[in-house]
Formats: C-alpha cells, sequence, structure tokens
C-alpha cells in the first residue's frame, strides 16, 4: 500500500507544492490506481505532475462525500481519463445538490455526467474494490457522542431538506501490520469510521488513520473523541484538513500524530 496526499490544507516547508482547503490522496494497492477525492481546484493535477504521478492511470476514482471541497476539481480532469475503463464509487448521496444558506457547496454538474461516462457503482453498503481495499458505504452510528448535525441543505427529488452527509465515507486498506484508514472529513464520525472499517474487515488492529477528523471547537465530542482514540492505541495518526490546531494541540496532550502536507507518502506492506 502506499498512499500520497495530493491536496490538503498544507503543505511540508520546502516543499514547493500547491495546497488549499481541501482534500486529494492517490492510493496504489493491489495493482489498482485510486485517487480518493480531487481537491477544489486543479492542483491536484499539478502536484500529482510534481509527484511524477500519472492520473491517466487511475483505475478507480472514489468519493469520501459530496461536497465541493471534495468533488469540485473532478470537472478538471474530464479530458485527461477514457472514463469507459474507470470505476466511479460513491455513496448514491455524493451527487445531489448541497448548500449552506445561499452558498453552493455541493458537487459541481460535471460529476452526475462523469458517473454517466465511467463505470459508477453508487452504494450504501460496502464495496470490494480490491483485495485489501475496501469503501466502507454509509457508516453506522456507534458512538453517542458523535451524533449527526445537519450540515446545511441537500436536494433530495426536488425538495431542499436537512444535509446529515450520510453520503459521508472513508477507504480501508489492510496491510500485514494492520488496517489503515483514509477519511476526507469524517463528518459521521472518525471513531464510528474506525469501528465499521474493523467490523468490515474482522480485524481489530489498526496501524493508521489519515484524513479529516472533523474536529473544530474544544468541546464535549472532541475529549471524547480523543479518549476513544488513545485507548485504540493506533501509532499512526494523521489528522489533517477539517481538524482545528486547538484539537491537534488537545491530542498532542494525550498521544503523539503526525504531520500532514500536499507529498506526503506513506507506505506500509
Amino acid at each position: 500500500m502506499k498512499i500520497t496526499v495530493l491536496v490538503d490544507n498544507n503543505t511540508f516547508i520546502d516543499k514547493y507544492y500547491y495546497g488549499e482547503p481541501a482534500v486529494s490522496y492517490y492510493l496504489e494497492i493491489d495493482n489498482k490506481k485510486i485517487l480518493f477525492d480531487a481537491g477544489y481546484s486543479d492542483i491536484f493535477l499539478n502536484n500529482a505532475e510534481k509527484l511524477n504521478i500519472d492520473l491517466a492511470e487511475i483505475t478507480h476514482l472514489v468519493f469520501s462525500h459530496g461536497h465541493n471541497d471534495h468533488t469540485n476539481g473532478i470537472k478538471y480532469l474530464d479530458k485527461m481519463l477514457s472514463w469507459q475503463f474507470v470505476k466511479l464509487v460513491a455513496h448514491p448521496d455524493c451527487l445531489l445538490q448541497k448548500r449552506v444558506g445561499k452558498e453552493y457547496i455541493g458537487p459541481p454538474p460535471e460529476l452526475k455526467l462523469l458517473a454517466g461516462k465511467a463505470a459508477t457503482v453508487l452504494t450504501k453498503k460496502p464495496y470490494i474494490i480490491a483485495e485489501n481495499c475496501v469503501f466502507l458505504g454509509e457508516i453506522a452510528d456507534r458512538n453517542d457522542f458523535e451524533n449527526r448535525v445537519p450540515i446545511g441543505e441537500q436536494l433530495r427529488d426536488g425538495v431542499w431538506q436537512d444535509d446529515f452527509v450520510l453520503d459521508d465515507s472513508a477507504l480501508v486498506c489492510r496491510t500485514n501490520e494492520g488496517l489503515f484508514i483514509i477519511s476526507g472529513c469524517s463528518h459521521s464520525g472518525i471513531c464510528n469510521i474506525i469501528e465499521q472499517a474493523k467490523n468490515i474487515m474482522n480485524e481489530d488492529k489498526v496501524v493508521g488513520v489519515i484524513g479529516g477528523f472533523h474536529l473544530l471547537e474544544q468541546n464535549v465530542r472532541l475529549d471524547k473523541t480523543i479518549s476513544w482514540l488513545k485507548q485504540q492505541q493506533i501509532n499512526n495518526l494523521y489528522p489533517c484538513h477539517c481538524v482545528s490546531l486547538a484539537a491537534k494541540a488537545q491530542m498532542l496532550t494525550q498521544f503523539a500524530i503526525k504531520e500532514v502536507g500536499v507529498g506526503l507518502t506513506i507506505k506500509m506492506d
């Protein structure tokens, strides 16, 4: 398994890549080449080129959820790929329009068009991408401290309704050391995501987690998430994107976390 960060809020010192408040990862596993989220703009293409990653060779395009900081970049990838050879995997709600007040925060129109051209799998259930890589599907609510709250609204059947971001999902990879989980924003709760990954893979040991944990405020949810994560004894935690500096600082009082920036590469057998 090899993961490369193509887009994140941060870039490393003396590494001249582009960053933005968004997410995109490139994953190689079991001879599959997976683009997980596409950021907000076209910078994932520039970063991939600098990192000698040919995105024209991807076999799978997977979305964590439908917010525009994870999907909007897809419109810049359209002309690069022969979409009939690419499998697009996402929760069905990923294609719905989304807004907060008057601000549109959903996927671009191009995503629905691409879903018609690619070999598309829209599923609420777990989906096997490769022998050692699974899309988790709709995340079950297991922890009461990770209760869902609506983030704006989504347009379903012509009616705007509260959006509890049920499309929020993640990937899990099996390695020789344990499970490695890749999240987009964790609107469904990072602890819920980890529990679902363990359940699906029938494996208790988690060696690493990278992604947005959606921990922005110092509150009870942060306290209980830190307590839960500490009990898991996960050696490689990479909180990024939608994790505030205050949340990271509080995590560091309890356990070690690792820095994330564009160009970070993680390898595990």
